[in-house]
């Protein structure tokens, strides 16, 4: 165990196990309040999952949208969340995340000085679903330098390295071919951070100004129990930590406890993007106590793609976006032929790497590809790709699109006839077959510069033909420890833990199964880690008149 800031001490009010998006929330509302808080983070590294995230938050009825002439409200927010979850979250926790997302947004701004950017034409994923909005729910964090901000915990801070852009930045831009390379080259070199590297940073800052100090290294294994509540923890090298008030626990999901993933998740998970670290500690720690677990087959599934990528050691999956959503690239699977609309959100496209084909025992969509030709590599790229490089060990390449379907061992006739029925209809700027380009979420994620009708849509023209295989992936697992609307912890019997809270991947999701749209994961995160910390340190949930006229 490492102290990063402060002196060492054997009590503290609060004891926050992990340090992403929840954890520094509860941290920073507790410390505010005045609360001595000790964040205690199991890898060498502070951020968790949240560093390397987009970072952006997904909130019903904001400030931001009342204040643009949005018409928003809690009641449409709650119908599509109920529609996109198919009835199975919990009323307790869709009330609470949707009735105070925007509080917790006010405070992290006016007391904790976190900065956002207001996201006005990001579509609901879920256009069709009742209650869903064309914008006016996501933000995200500003620009932020964290070097100048954070000093000589800087080096302390997780991130996965990419670029500092914002997302409006990138609906400007439009493709990567198209960005200011030189420009984010100098961003990065001066200790600019974006996305979840900058929420991530602005919350250590706010941390940092109201005294919460930090571990790393430092992995928590059981908590303590004194009178039938949690008083403390004890870490796996036998150091004993006293919480006179309570333990937060964030500490991230269980996927990458690979026992643990195939014995709960609904499905076989194949690669992560997310830190080794995240191997269910909480979750054990929070069992081993009673606790209730709840959610556990769920998680933030995402079509990934394997390319040597390496987090801590170990290697992680690459997040496919633009890749299967730009105009001029298909996915196919097993039998060579698309199998659904590829410019839909993640987490439901990754839905349908799951579908088994029963009669013959196997999976019905995977092994699956993208496949896109010369003139799309030369337009987009692919990840990091671009044309007139040397084709690299994970990419598959070939002349025509038969040879193409015998190295990745799909029939050719039906590869060349689904390509050929694709690009007859992409020129006209439809799919009849799967609707892709109808939803505005599928046209916001094209290219506006697209020379055919449809954003979302253009035809494979010319060799070489490449393909890319596409495995079922995620960026966490999202259920766990059950707690009620105050982020308390709950036993089996649905009653609360004295002095035991949690938040983050570490509990059941307040969307359950369901993901409305961009940010609906640290939204709801977030928002639960905020009244947890007020909760703990004695303070009203409600964020009052007279601490907004203060800040």
């Amino acid at each position: 165990m490492q102290i990063l800031n402060g002196e060492h001490a054997d009590r503290y009010d609060v004891l926050v196990a992990g340090s992403g998006a929840a954890a520094l929330t509860a941290a920073a509302t507790a410390a505010r309040a005045g609360q001595s808080v000790l964040v205690l983070e199991k890898s060498h590294l502070l951020g968790g999952t949240s560093a390397v995230s987009g970072g952006m938050l997904w909130i019903v009825d904001n400030h931001y949208a009342r204040d643009a002439g949005f018409n928003d409200s809690k009641d449409a927010g709650r119908a599509y969340v109920e529609a996109v979850a198919q009835g199975r979250g919990r009323a307790e926790l869709i009330d609470a995340a949707l009735e105070y997302g925007d509080t917790m947004l006010r405070f992290a701004e006016n007391e904790l000085g976190v900065r956002f950017i207001f996201l006005d034409n990001f579509p609901d994923y879920r256009q069709e679903l009742p209650g869903a909005v064309t914008g006016g729910r996501t933000i995200e964090p500003q620009l932020f330098n964290y070097r100048e901000a954070l000093g000589d915990l800087s080096p302390h801070v997780r991130t996965d390295g990419r670029h500092p852009y914002t997302m409006q930045e990138y609906e400007t831009w439009g493709a990567f071919t198209k960005f200011p390379w030189a420009e984010l080259d100098a961003r990065q070199a001066e200790g600019v951070a974006a996305k979840g590297h900058a929420l991530v940073s602005m919350l250590l800052k706010a941390c940092l100004d109201n005294g919460v100090q930090f571990a790393v290294d430092a992995r928590v294994e059981r908590l303590r129990m004194s009178d039938q509540r949690v008083s403390g923890i004890v870490l796996a090298d036998g150091t004993e930590f006293e919480a006179t008030t309570g333990v937060m626990l964030a500490a991230g999901g269980f996927e990458w406890d690979k026992a643990l993933a195939d014995s709960m998740l609904a499905t076989r998970l194949y690669t992560m993007c997310s830190p080794p670290s995240n191997t269910g500690d909480a979750l054990k720690m929070a069992q081993r106590v009673g606790a209730m677990t709840r959610g556990t087959r769920e998680a933030w599934w995402a079509p990934m793609s394997v390319t040597g990528g390496v987090r801590d050691g170990a290697p992680i999956g690459s997040l496919l976006r633009f890749e299967r959503q730009g105009p001029g690239s298909i996915m196919v699977n097993r039998h060579g032929v698309r199998f659904a609309n590829e410019a839909q959100n993640y987490n439901d496209l990754a839905r349908v790497l799951h579908s088994w084909d029963s009669p013959n025992n196997q999976t019905l969509n995977t092994p699956a590809h993208v496949v896109f030709d010369q003139s799309y590599l030369e337009r987009y790229g692919i990840l990091d790709h671009r044309a007139g490089q040397p084709t690299p060990s994970w990419l598959i390449e070939a002349p025509t699109l038969e040879d193409l379907a015998a190295r990745i061992h799909v029939p050719a006739e039906a590869l060349v006839a689904t390509v050929d029925r694709f690009n007859m209809h992409a020129v006209e700027g439809t799919d009849p077959d799967f609707a892709r380009g109808d939803s505005m979420y599928d046209r916001y994620w094209g290219d506006a510069d697209n020379q055919w009708p449809n954003p979302s849509l253009g035809p494979l023209q010319y060799g070489p033909y490449y393909a890319l295989e596409v495995v079922n992936g995620a960026f966490g697992t999202c259920g766990g420890v059950a707690t009620d609307g105050q982020a308390r912890v709950l036993d089996v019997d649905g009653t609360p833990i004295e002095g035991l809270f949690a938040a983050g991947n570490t509990t059941e999701n307040p969307y359950a199964a369901g993901y409305p749209g961009a940010g609906a994961t640290l939204g709801p995160i977030m928002t639960m880690a905020y009244l947890a910390g007020r909760t703990l340190a004695g303070q009203p949930v409600e964020y009052a008149a007279e601490e907004m006229a203060r800040a």
